[in-house]
């Protein structure tokens, strides 16, 4: 299969759309996870999303014009759910008293912080 335009529109790229507050009542922002650089905003969720399937195709026309890599998307699959972080001991202990005050284990107390 050639990987032209409509072959990277039609893959299940990650978006994220978020919304910003400023002085004016806030607007939308969103962006494609994989590819670096890809974003836009809108007055809402909808014209955000608009407005990014718009930007993207644009994107990934440069990067085909120029022949340079385009990433593809990303699958939860991919990913086990562990990572090893290292921490200095203090941090660790702190974090253990804590999950311990709250009654979770450390992993369940970490994962909260983090999705924070």
């Amino acid at each position: 299969m050639e990987k032209d335009l409509s072959y990277y529109v039609g893959l299940p790229y990650n978006y994220i759309v978020q919304h910003i507050p400023d002085d004016g009542g806030g607007y939308y922002f969103s962006k494609v996870l994989e590819l670096d650089g890809c974003h836009s905003d809108g007055a809402t969720k909808e014209e955000a999303l608009e407005s990014l399937r718009e930007a993207m195709e644009g994107w990934l026309e440069t990067k085909l014009e120029f022949g340079d890599p385009i990433p593809e998307p990303v699958n939860q699959n991919d990913y086990s759910g562990k990572f090893l972080v290292r921490l200095p001991k203090s941090l660790h202990q702190r974090l253990s008293i804590e999950a311990e005050k709250e009654g979770v284990s450390l992993n369940q107390y970490a994962l909260y912080k983090l999705s924070r």
